[in-house]
């Protein structure tokens, strides 16, 4: 069945927000993360040595968590989108490398491989996310020993 012109234009405007996402995090764009997430979205990180709570608990840790870190690149692709009308279900495969400056001017890079999956709402400033858990499948490089991801 042929989709309509709002399904259309839902599926351009949740992968707009997912790139978006990946852009204000690889950036440290914090206040474009804003527009990313509901102020009262749930956030799961924990797979991945990170924390759970509201957004902006998880926004303050963000910061602290990825400041060390050189160099971050999200790549984002599979992205299965299932629309109920103002609701939508998504589930987003990611690679990220990541690069954490080492003492003696050397770097370590490590990748992890993971899915977002969110429950995205439609709100008068578009597309958000409601609900976030990342669910890691693996480490490739393997964190760099003495990482201390922070509380």
């Amino acid at each position: 069945m042929p989709l309509s012109t709002r399904e259309l234009s839902d599926r351009i405007e949740i992968g707009d927000l997912l790139t978006r996402y990946t852009r204000a995090i690889d950036t440290r764009d914090y206040a474009l993360l804003d527009t990313c997430f509901l102020p009262d979205a749930a956030v799961d990180y924990t797979s991945s040595g990170g924390i759970s709570g509201k957004y902006p608990e998880v926004r303050t840790w963000l910061e602290k968590a990825l400041a060390p870190f050189s160099q971050m690149v999200h790549f984002i692709g599979n992205s299965s989108v299932e629309l109920d009308g103002d609701e939508a279900r998504s589930r987003t495969y990611v690679v990220n490398p990541m690069t954490l400056p080492l003492d003696g001017g050397k770097a370590r890079t490590f990748t992890v491989w993971a899915h977002y999956v969110d429950r995205l709402v439609r709100t008068a400033d578009g597309w958000r996310i409601a609900e976030r858990v990342e669910e890691q499948v693996l480490i490739e490089g393997g964190l760099p020993d003495g990482l201390e991801i922070p509380d």
